[in-house]
């Protein structure tokens, strides 16, 4: 069974004003983290801080999570095309958002605060892990509605079809769907890579890293074990997803940028849940009146 792609990327438009679906799962993915992150600093799960502080985590990371997610995309994906036209940096709304310079920007936040409030850098890194999935779930929620980072071809009559993907845009609406009750584009159904990395990275990396911090953890163990099942995921989704187009396959036709990026991921997954056996628990302590 097929599925034509055929969603419009913009939620609302009133006159010259857009609302993007992209746009709205950042959104979503913000909120969730904020209210999960405020049930953990109520429980004292960060001791000494307060609502107002974590509020402030909260806005850095978000920062970090923008600016570092379009930089890093630029500078790793497509640097010559942003150089080319400047103009596309600010065009946040059609992706290119790269989740590994997603992640140097929250570090760098999360580093800046933890230094500011003298706690220690992977005390923060642990309570901000379990928040960082149902933002990559959203995020490639966005992808799908976008009709971006799609896969291979399953080649077995099942799949998505994504007009833009197969030079098949050129076709009205009416046309495409007379022509995919037809059967005519199964030979163009493709793996929908988004919503695997969805699935994978979005609900069973919550579930996972939520589950496992629950109770109180060595420090280290629950952003190792975050870090670990993301570069695994990922990695493995790479083998179905289309690399860019801009860089291809680094080597033996199946290497892709995302699979190099993730596998220090996996390496540091391992390292920290190593270092996480002999390391101290932060325990709870709660509180409601600290800044």
């Amino acid at each position: 069974m097929t599925f034509l792609h055929q969603i419009n990327p913009v939620l609302i438009e009133l006159g010259s004003l857009k609302v993007h679906w992209y746009g709205l799962m950042y959104l979503l993915g913000f909120t969730v983290a904020w209210f999960l992150g405020r049930s953990r600093v109520r429980a004292g799960r960060l001791p000494g801080i307060g609502e107002q502080a974590y509020s402030d985590l909260l806005f850095y990371s978000m920062l970090g999570v923008i600016f570092g997610a379009r930089i890093g995309y630029i500078l790793i994906y497509d640097l010559d095309s942003y150089i080319a036209d400047p103009a596309q940096i600010f065009k946040i709304w059609q992706g290119g958002m790269s989740f590994h310079g997603g992640l140097v920007g929250v570090l760098v936040a999360s580093l800046w605060w933890a230094r500011k409030h003298s706690m220690n850098f992977f005390d923060i890194v642990d309570f901000v892990a379990p928040l960082v999935a149902p933002g990559l779930g959203f995020g490639r929620l966005g992808n799908f509605i976008n009709g971006e980072l799609w896969g291979k071809y399953t080649g077995g009559g099942w799949g998505v079809i994504f007009p833009h993907a197969d030079d098949l845009h050129g076709l009205g609406s009416a046309e495409l769907e007379r022509m995919h009750a037809s059967g005519m584009l199964d030979q163009f159904a493709r793996h929908p890579s988004q919503l695997y990395q969805f699935t994978l990275e979005g609900v069973v990396l919550f579930c996972a890293v939520w589950w496992f911090s629950r109770n109180p953890r060595p420090r280290y163990a629950v952003a190792g074990l975050f870090a670990l099942l993301y570069g695994c995921f990922r990695f493995l989704v790479e083998f179905v997803r289309l690399p860019d187009d801009q860089i291809g396959y680094l080597a033996f036709d199946w290497l892709t940028m995302g699979q190099v990026l993730s596998t220090p991921l996996i390496a540091l997954g391992l390292v920290l849940l190593f270092l996480s056996r002999k390391s101290p628990t932060l325990q709870p302590q709660p509180t409601t009146d600290a800044a």
